[in-house]
């Protein structure tokens, strides 16, 4: 056995109700690539870990970015229908990203739930911009970008 003496993040992930409407807004507004995709799978781990009731069927799919490798992946469950999630919301990704302008436009023509741009100041001074967007499932994507201060 091998000792670890760090972590690694390796990936987020989503629940989402129909993997092909999802990829619209990950894939086709936000950018990442599919890296790999499988369909359902009786005996995955996300099973019992997501506590999926009998009868619902997973798809999975995970994403990468130019310079990060499946680091995102999207469950979807089908048969069952999946409730809403109560507020507040527990979970979100945040991303930094080049055109936030583009993804704000692709988003909205998705019909998703686009949040005010909001000034945002680092920790450490830096100023730039974020956006909430809420996708089809009810999950959170902060988006944002630096326009002041060291990268």
């Amino acid at each position: 056995m091998t000792d670890k003496s760090f972590v690694r993040f390796q990936r987020g992930n989503f629940v989402v109700a129909d993997l092909q409407r999802a990829l619209g807004f990950y894939r086709d507004v936000l950018g990442f690539e599919v890296a790999y995709q499988k369909g359902h799978n009786p005996d995955s781990y996300s099973i019992p870990v997501f506590n999926i009731p009998p009868g619902a069927e997973l798809g999975f799919c995970t994403l990468s970015t130019r310079d990060q490798v499946r680091v995102m992946a999207l469950t979807e469950i089908t048969g069952v229908p999946l409730p809403p999630v109560p507020p507040p919301r527990r979970s979100a990704i945040v991303l930094d990203v080049a055109d936030p302008d583009s993804i704000i436009s692709g988003a909205q023509a998705l019909g998703l739930t686009v949040y005010p741009e909001e000034r945002l100041e680092t920790n450490d001074g830096r100023i730039g911009r974020e956006i909430g967007i809420v996708d089809f499932d009810d999950n959170l994507v902060v988006i944002y970008t630096i326009l002041q201060g060291n990268a």
